[in-house]
């Protein structure tokens, strides 16, 4: 039942929602993009919007949310600049996640402005770096209990098996796609043992970063993972001479263990992969049937194990 409020979320509830930490909302709402969640820019009456994020139905435990929530409190603490979600008054689950009605957890966060960049130019990148690396070493300090590990079992062969189970392949192509998908979580295996992991932003690419004043920060912590400083590293910076410069900035602030490079392919085709298993398991949500119009078709799938084929054995 609670995934069917949450396709249909109405105005009274987001406007709830965002009153309660307390203030009164004009009645504006504006609809931000977001495929995960629903996310909306929510007008107060004393000029200081909110954002409100409610959590896609079923997805995450409020443990799990509260990993990411606890992650932001202690950034914010160190100085780091995020965006943290505000208090809740009279919250039944805690003080920075709320529970509706209908059962869906939300937060509140501040509004906040800045310039998303196309690109980097190299100073960015350098600051970029140190900002990272920033954040890495307050995700060093303890583990996510509740958070996945990004390694090649759940990022790949779980996805796969439910890409295979769930009959989401075109049959045509079937044998290919999971012939190439099997040898990419095969032979990335290997390179997954005995790492260090620490808690990181997860999907840390250019979509996700606000330049405000000069000052660079991060949105978006919910696909928070455990695992390699490098998977933030490969997803900030696509350009080799950019991730020198991230690289130089990043070790101003803490050691990088160059070894980790050589998982930035496999890290990358697993992304694929769980990509593909992400939008089967919401393609039930009425924006992705509108948006993914291809799922599921020859030329979707073909164009899967190309993408896969040129990556890895190139």
């Amino acid at each position: 039942m609670s995934k069917d409020f949450f396709y249909n979320l109405t105005p009274d509830k987001i406007l709830k929602a965002a009153e309660s930490c307390g203030g009164v909302a004009t009645g504006r709402i504006f609809q931000l993009n977001s495929l995960e969640n629903r996310v909306y820019e929510i007008e107060m009456e004393d000029d200081a919007s909110r954002v409100a994020k409610f959590y896609r139905s079923g997805r995450w435990s409020a443990k799990t949310i509260l990993d990411e929530h606890g992650f932001l409190e202690e950034l914010l603490l160190a100085e780091v600049p995020v965006v943290a979600p505000l208090e809740i008054k009279n919250s039944l689950v805690s003080k920075t996640l709320g529970k509706n009605e209908d059962g869906l957890y939300y937060a509140i966060f501040p509004k906040v402005y800045g310039r998303a960049p196309d690109e980097l130019s190299v100073e960015q990148a350098t600051q970029l770096g140190r900002l990272v690396a920033r954040m890495h070493v307050v995700g060093s300090q303890k583990k996510a209990e509740h958070r996945l590990e990004i390694n090649p079992y759940n990022y790949g062969e779980l996805p796969l098996d439910f890409l295979i189970k769930g009959d989401f392949i075109s049959p045509e192509i079937k044998s290919a796609y999971v012939e190439v998908a099997s040898r990419i979580i095969k032979e990335a295996t290997p390179l997954f043992k005995n790492l260090k992991t620490l808690r990181l932003h997860g999907d840390c690419h250019l979509g996700n970063l606000l330049f405000n004043k000069e000052q660079a920060f991060f949105l978006d912590f919910d696909d928070m993972v455990m695992g390699p400083a490098v998977q933030d590293v490969w997803l900030a910076t696509s350009e080799a001479d950019l991730r020198e410069a991230f690289l130089n900035g990043y070790q101003e602030m803490r050691p990088f263990d160059f070894e980790e490079l050589k998982l930035i392919k496999p890290l990358r085709a697993l992304r694929i992969i769980n990509y593909s298993a992400w939008v089967a398991k919401r393609f039930e949500d009425p924006f992705f049937k509108r948006i993914f119009v291809d799922f599921g078709s020859y030329k979707y799938w073909a164009q899967e194990v190309e993408a896969l084929q040129r990556l890895w054995l190139s």
